[in-house]
């Protein structure tokens, strides 16, 4: 398995949150995850200011293999998206925990994160799909 970033949360759907000082979220998909669907052709951004529940898709990624849906982690509304991805959707081919990251998020409970996978559970998660 490739990078899991230690100071990043994540859900079980491969989602990775990371938490600003802001109070916001920075929210895109795992290496695991991009590495799975190979090669992004496109993706398709959250409404900004648009409110989500946790586990509601709220974006889509769509690569030569598959399109998949992005779940929004925790409850709250949209504050930024990465405009960066409608143009060069490859950003999360090459840095999906940087550069690839696709929305901001206000949670309305910041103490939601906490029920979020750290990156040792999110590892076995991840190894236990990839037959690890």
């Amino acid at each position: 398995m490739d990078s899991v970033a230690s100071d990043l949360r994540y859900t079980a759907s491969h989602e990775w949150v990371q938490l600003l000082e802001d109070g916001t979220v920075r929210v895109g998909i795992t290496d695991y995850a991009q590495e799975q669907l190979g090669d992004m052709v496109y993706v398709e951004l959250p409404k900004v200011e648009q409110r989500y529940k946790a586990g509601e898709g709220c974006a889509v990624v769509e690569s030569v293999k598959a399109a998949s849906d992005v779940f929004c982690p925790v409850l709250g509304k949209v504050s930024e998206v990465n405009e960066l991805l409608v143009e060069t959707p490859e950003l999360i081919n090459q840095d999906p925990y940087g550069d690839g990251w696709i929305f901001r998020l206000k949670p309305v409970d910041p103490g939601e994160l906490n029920q979020l996978l750290d990156a040792k559970a999110y590892a076995e998660v991840a190894g236990h799909q990839n037959g690890e």
